[in-house]
């Protein structure tokens, strides 16, 4: 059974729980975190969305996600962000299927499109699962600080930066129409 999820817009008192998910150390590997910053300014700008997933019985915040190109003349949108605070719950494939259906029917988007870094092997699979394809990969295209327990944090050297690679994927909205007349985008 698909958890019940609601998106609704992000307000500036939901900036602790933003910054909270982002600094949480079973997440930092697998974005590129923002300062609240630019998260406030996310919520303002008019061609993002910024909101907060709310999921189970009752509804309480479970997480984020960012919408970027909403005013896109191409009709092109991107999911920039998604972070699910409990994982393996199902709560991140009910979040992504509202996200297709507010992207595809309420932007009008023609294409949705995300990148994932290559470590993220969760996240990969449910992208894959839920009917994204696979245009391309940056190679190394983000630097990933790693620490070392030898030097503070924002001290690293160098030697303990490395890099990942994105994968680019998209659904065109044809795809996103096939999959709910295939019964495959089930209501959250």
């Amino acid at each position: 059974m698909t958890p019940r999820i609601r998106l609704r817009p992000t307000m500036q008192s939901d900036s602790d729980f933003v910054v909270s998910l982002e600094n949480d150390p079973a997440n930092l590997p697998f974005i590129t975190p923002w300062d609240r910053t630019q998260h406030e300014a996310a919520i303002r700008f008019p061609d993002m969305r910024h909101f907060v997933v709310e999921g189970g019985a009752g509804l309480e915040p479970v997480g984020f996600l960012i919408l970027i190109g909403c005013r896109n003349p191409h009709q092109s949108i991107e999911l920039k962000r998604m972070v699910i605070a409990a994982k393996g719950q199902g709560l991140g494939r009910a979040a992504l299927r509202v996200a297709k259906r507010v992207a595809f029917d309420d932007l009008g988007a023609h294409r949705f499109w995300l990148d994932v870094k290559s470590r993220n092997l969760r996240a990969k699979a449910l992208y894959d699962a839920e009917g994204f394809v696979m245009e391309g990969t940056l190679r190394e295209a983000v630097r990933v600080a790693t620490r070392s327990s030898s030097l503070p944090a924002g001290r690293e050297s160098q030697a303990a930066q490395d890099f990942d690679s994105l994968h680019v994927l998209s659904m065109l909205k044809a795809e996103f129409l096939q999959r709910r007349a295939d019964g495959l985008e089930a209501a959250a």
